[in-house]
């Protein structure tokens, strides 16, 4: 075993261990190995931090946005230099198999060249007055100081959607990471200082949601909040954040849903399903946990289903054999094997999967077996709650409007996707689906950079991440008025 790794805060620009000294251990989920001894941060350290960034924020929001963007832009240079090291930094820290872990980092890459941009292109626009000799024009202003609270299961993917757009806009930040993936928040932190990021204006604050998330969201400096989790964890965060009358974006679960329609190309939906169901073992807001099956070809899509589940390899991330790493950790899998003794007992039927993977090494680490259901109902609690694990469950319908009903029927709008050739009801399905995302002849996942991230109904509070989206979550808007008369003139006034 190496030696841990030490990850500090990042306060004022200054690498520090917290007020109290305390650490936490943040352990490798495949076999349980001490990556890293982690800050145990206090209230006492966010208030550090918010100052910090206050500070910062007097020169940082007069800094021309090219120039903002230019630092972006060389983060992201410098994440691309170090992609191959920290990806399987990141398989280490929270499981994912390499391979998506290095699509994670790719993201955020994608993500710094992609707002690096908008240094230059957070437009505005003018228009006409209704006065005349008066000049009319909307800008964008930076917000202030904000606080980003995001997961651990995309530790660089979801932090770069927050980060590179907020600072392009000119806010300056404080920075919690999820306990269980501080090594890579770390590594975004000091991609940004090596791109030459001004002292202050990102602040990293390592600790649990109790203590460091609960001071954040309800410090008085802090003017804005970006927060991905749960829903139960949102709703707190946006009743807490509300009383300041703060900025609130809340990207919270999903319960997504693959149709499959009696023309569908099978060899391409089981594919997109697999995906879609077991990548990242299930731990994703985007992954697919119901398929919603025309009942004439419901035999065939669940024989192929079955034999792809059962053939899926179990292991450490970082070996190119594996396709499903572990579970985030030992409360995640018992979670996860609660609702599937659930789902047995309300009568679906089990037919892959179905316990905990302790054979050999897999003991070590906190695996779970892909899980498949069939004969599974819309008032199933496995086919309405989120699992955030590889269970996936399959619902029959009976034709599409009966396929939209029961894909719109849960408490979540994030993603969805239709596998059909037949033009007339992929249309049908991307006007009448309830999500913010909906793919068409794919799984439910692989959202694209510059398109708006997001979902309807209990998914969030109606912000989007990703895209120019974020540049709008990101600003406050300032009308101007410049009147050249020489006189008075009053609008709205009869004259």
């Amino acid at each position: 075993m190496s030696t841990p790794y030490r990850v500090q805060n990042y306060i004022g620009g200054i690498w520090q261990d917290s007020a109290s000294g305390k650490t936490t251990e943040d352990l490798n989920p495949a076999s349980g190995e001490v990556l890293a001894l982690v800050p145990d941060s206090a209230a006492a350290d966010v208030d550090q931090a918010v100052a910090a960034a206050a500070l910062a924020y007097q020169s940082w929001r007069l800094t021309p946005p090219p120039k903002r963007g230019e630092i972006v832009a060389r983060a992201g240079q410098i994440l691309a230099r170090r992609k191959e090291e920290l990806a399987r930094m990141m398989t280490r820290e929270m499981g994912k198999v390499l391979e998506e872990a290095k699509g994670d980092v790719q993201e955020g890459i994608d993500m710094a060249a992609y707002m690096s941009g908008e240094g230059r292109r957070s437009f505005g626009y003018t228009t006409t007055s209704e006065l005349p000799d008066k000049f009319a024009m909307a800008i964008r202003d930076p917000i202030g100081v904000g606080a980003l609270i995001t997961p651990w299961n995309f530790p660089m993917a979801i932090p770069t959607w927050k980060t590179f757009p907020a600072l392009v806009a000119g806010n300056t930040l404080v920075f919690k990471p999820a306990t269980d993936t501080p090594l890579l928040a770390m590594e975004l932190v000091r991609a940004l200082e090596e791109a030459g990021l001004p002292k202050g204006v990102l602040n990293l604050v390592c600790g649990s949601g109790g203590t460091v998330g609960e001071r954040l969201i309800s410090h008085p400096q802090i003017q804005f909040i970006s927060f991905t989790g749960s829903g139960e964890v949102g709703r707190h965060v946006a009743s807490v954040g509300g009383e300041g009358l703060k900025r609130i974006s809340l990207e919270l679960g999903g319960k997504n849903a693959v149709i499959v329609m009696d023309d569908a190309n099978l060899d391409l939906a089981v594919d997109g399903i697999i995906w879609s169901a077991y990548g990242t073992a299930g731990q994703r807001c985007t992954a697919c946990s119901r398929v919603i099956v025309d009942r004439p070809i419901h035999h065939q899509l669940v024989e192929r289903l079955v034999g792809r589940v059962r053939a899926l390899n179990l292991g450490d991330g970082l070996d190119p054999a594996v396709q499903v790493g572990p579970v985030i950790s030992r409360t995640a899998r018992d979670r996860i094997h609660g609702y599937v003794e659930v789902g047995v007992q309300e009568g679906a039927r089990l037919i892959a999967g179905g316990d905990v993977a302790e054979d050999g090494a897999l003991a070590r680490g906190h695996f779970y077996q892909p899980t498949l259901f069939d004969q599974v109902t819309p008032d199933m609690r496995i086919a309405k709650e989120e699992i955030f694990g590889p269970v996936l469950s399959v619902i029959e319908a009976d034709g599409l409007e009966d396929a939209l009903t029961k894909a719109n029927s849960v408490a979540y709008g994030l993603s969805a996707s239709i596998f059909s050739q037949d033009v007339n009801r992929v249309f049908r399905a991307v006007r009448d689906l309830a999500t913010g995302i909906v793919y068409v002849n794919a799984g439910t996942t692989g959202a694209e950079i510059h398109l708006p991230f997001g979902g309807q109904k209990g998914t969030g509070n109606g912000h989007r991440e990703a895209g120019t989206a974020a540049i709008d979550f990101f600003t406050e808007w300032k009308a101007v008025y410049v009147d050249y008369s020489g006189r008075l003139q009053r609008a709205q006034i009869d004259t």
